[in-house]
């Protein structure tokens, strides 16, 4: 098992391989599209910005946008990309508090394991009536059971995706790492219906089961199924 920041520094080099074509694509478009109301206009903070490939299409609708990222090999990238960014961490913010209006994370949170710390920054720095869009890796998924019978994924010449600490969540245990001042207002649910990446590859079905993607994830009765589970909370 390696620390985060070593896992992502190594993950650096091939993390934007496969991400701007089908199903990788398909991901950062449907949390994009979460995203993009709450930081258009606003002062907004990614947690976990990586290379910046959502922070660079967030910062086009956002008044300010900033990215902080443990990575610096990440981090390498999001500079070349003219992007705001700070090297730290999801539990230790360098920022005031009620700095932002809005606050996102995805891909991120799963990996860190002093998760209600986490929860209790992005509850701080958020100004009253900000809200967050937190993405954790859900346990009641079609992903999950998936991820539970196939071979890991490499991630770099010597390292997988099962190399660093990774942990799935359900509704019920997300509410339980958030502080009394953010209160869940939706859950919204990313690749609720998707078996396998490559199915994003093949002409006819990739277009279709993206369809079939963003109404699962906007109905209600499907989200919270998504492998990866999007909870909007609101600063009181």
């Amino acid at each position: 098992m390696k620390d985060n920041r070593t896992y992502y520094d190594d993950f650096a080099g091939w993390y934007e391989r496969e991400r701007h074509h089908g199903y990788h694509a398909l991901l950062d478009n449907l949390q994009l599209e979460i995203a993009r109301p709450l930081v258009a206009g606003a002062d907004a903070l990614e947690i976990g910005c990586g290379t910046g490939l959502i922070l660079q299409r967030l910062s086009e609708v956002a008044k300010s946008a900033v990215g902080i990222d443990i990575s610096r090999g990440m981090l390498q990238t999001a500079h070349e990309r003219g992007l705001k960014t700070l090297e730290g961490s999801a539990t230790a913010l360098p920022f005031a508090d009620a700095s932002f209006d809005a606050v996102v994370s995805f891909k991120v949170l799963a990996h860190i394991e002093e998760i209600e710390l986490a929860m209790a920054e992005v509850g701080r720095v958020l100004k009253p009536g900000g809200r967050a869009a937190l993405e954790f890796y859900n346990k009641h998924s079609l992903r999950y059971a998936i991820k539970r019978l196939k071979k890991p994924n490499a991630i770099s010449e010597t390292s997988n995706d099962e190399d660093v600490f990774t942990r799935y969540d359900t509704t019920e245990s997300i509410a339980g790492y958030l502080p009394d001042c953010l209160k869940i207002k939706e859950f919204r649910g990313v690749r609720v219906l998707t078996p396998f990446a490559a199915v994003h590859r093949l002409p006819i079905v990739a277009p279709v089961l993206a369809r079939l993607e963003r109404l699962a994830r906007d109905c209600s009765l499907t989200a919270k199924f998504g492998g990866f589970l999007v909870v909007i909370v609101e600063k009181q």
